[in-house]
């Protein structure tokens, strides 16, 4: 199996609703996802994927949706003020946790075709939290 993987850094603010911690608050972090591809064989560049695609693509899809935006599930009572402030929003219907942006980041990878095996984001330094589907070729 070869692999290739690419860093993508942005910026996003998100809370956890029915969490009891700081992050119930609204806050922000300076994330990293690093966005893993595998493949059996090589195309005919003899890649698995070109690194330049993945920036054309995927980091271009990170900057359009979540880069310096508040990240919140859908039913969260601060999105109604937050709309009316033109505040920019990705709205999930999921707890935007790491776990869950790190699945978002995986399917808008697979849905734009790409060979996606693992996505782990670093909310900070020292905590991350993937994802890894299910591959139909293994």
């Amino acid at each position: 199996m070869f692999t290739v993987s690419r860093e993508i850094d942005f910026c996003y603010g998100h809370r956890l609703l029915n969490y009891a911690g700081k992050c119930r608050h609204l806050h922000g972090h300076n994330g990293r996802a690093v966005v893993s591809f595998a493949a059996e064989r090589l195309d005919d560049r003899d890649m698995v994927l070109d690194f330049s695609e993945i920036k054309r693509v995927l980091n271009r899809w990170i900057d359009e949706n979540l880069d310096h935006r508040m990240i919140l599930q859908r039913t969260d009572p601060a999105v109604p003020a937050l709309e009316r402030l033109g505040e920019p929003l990705h709205l999930m219907d999921e707890c935007p946790t790491a776990e869950n942006i790190a699945k978002l980041i995986y399917d808008a990878a697979a849905a734009n075709g790409f060979p996606v095996r693992e996505v782990k984001l670093w909310e900070t330094p020292q905590c991350c939290a993937g994802y890894r589907g299910k591959r139909t070729d293994e």
